[in-house]
């Protein structure tokens, strides 16, 4: 790893509690009790991430929000969240018994363009004085996750005992030492990303939906967007892939156009004689 890219970091596209509780992702054995509690309930399929019957919505025009003071409401958080679109459904997370904030909700939006406007201006906003993080819907939308009570997750404090990296929060950073490829195919674990590296300033993607991501994919802010996010060689490659594109289809109206003028040509000479 050059020194350029010490500071380089990269982000889980799939969960797998091994990796997430890796600071560079190349870890190969659970190096905390929670970690053995989440491989063992992957392994046996034991959560669901569909189970959960107080689910509502579309996952793809939904956020995450967390770190909420425990006095916020659904009125405020409403109020707050309203600043990025029309917020169509909300549920904030409360004690079973209690009643009480545990510190998180769920607001889905109208639109996926109104989650991702919420997902990238209000990540770290104040809402009653406590910055909050948002995040895309994982439970539904990243493969294989495992929530925090399980042992999964993403974050968490040092003192807890149960840090996890490869999110929005905590970033996986670039590995400093060879990389085990043949261990982590073994177990599963996805080896790090060589080349699609990112610096701490690049917004991570949400997963889009496939129906929307045809209409709005090819517009000229996603395409901004993707370039901050695409290595400067894959864009170089893409832009050079258009122009050899672009050459082949020259090339081949030009030979279309000189059959043609020979065709013509022979049709003449036919009428000549």
């Amino acid at each position: 790893m050059s020194n350029a890219n010490i500071n380089a970091v990269f982000y889980a596209d799939t969960y797998h509690p091994i990796q997430a509780g890796s600071i560079d992702g190349t870890d190969t054995l659970p190096h905390d009790n929670a970690v053995y509690r989440a491989v063992l309930c992957s392994a046996a399929g034991l959560y669901d991430p569909f189970g959960d019957p107080k689910v509502i919505g579309d996952p793809y025009c939904t956020v995450f929000v967390g770190r909420l003071s425990r006095f916020t409401d659904e009125e405020t958080l409403r109020k707050a969240m309203s600043k990025y679109g029309t917020v169509k459904n909300l549920r904030l997370v409360r004690h079973i018994v209690t009643g009480a904030s545990r510190g998180y909700a769920f607001v889905e939006y109208e639109t996926e363009r109104e989650m991702r406007r919420a997902y990238e201006d209000a990540h770290h906003s104040l809402i009653d004085d406590y910055e909050v993080i948002v995040d895309y819907y994982r439970q539904h939308l990243m493969p294989g996750w495992i929530p925090r009570r399980l042992g999964g997750g993403l974050g968490g404090k040092k003192e807890s005992g149960q840090l996890r990296f490869g999110g929005r929060e905590r970033p996986f950073r670039a590995p400093l030492r060879p990389i085990p490829y043949a261990d982590l195919q073994r177990l599963g674990i996805p080896p790090p990303p060589e080349g699609r590296y990112m610096s701490r300033f690049q917004v991570p993607s949400p997963p889009w939906c496939r129906s929307s991501h045809a209409d709005i994919d090819d517009s000229p802010a996603r395409q901004r967007s993707r370039d901050k996010e695409e290595p400067t060689h894959r864009r170089h490659k893409r832009s050079a892939d258009r122009d050899d594109s672009s050459r082949k289809h020259h090339k081949h109206r030009e030979h279309s156009h000189q059959r043609k003028k020979r065709s013509t040509s022979r049709d003449y000479d036919f009428l000549d004689h």
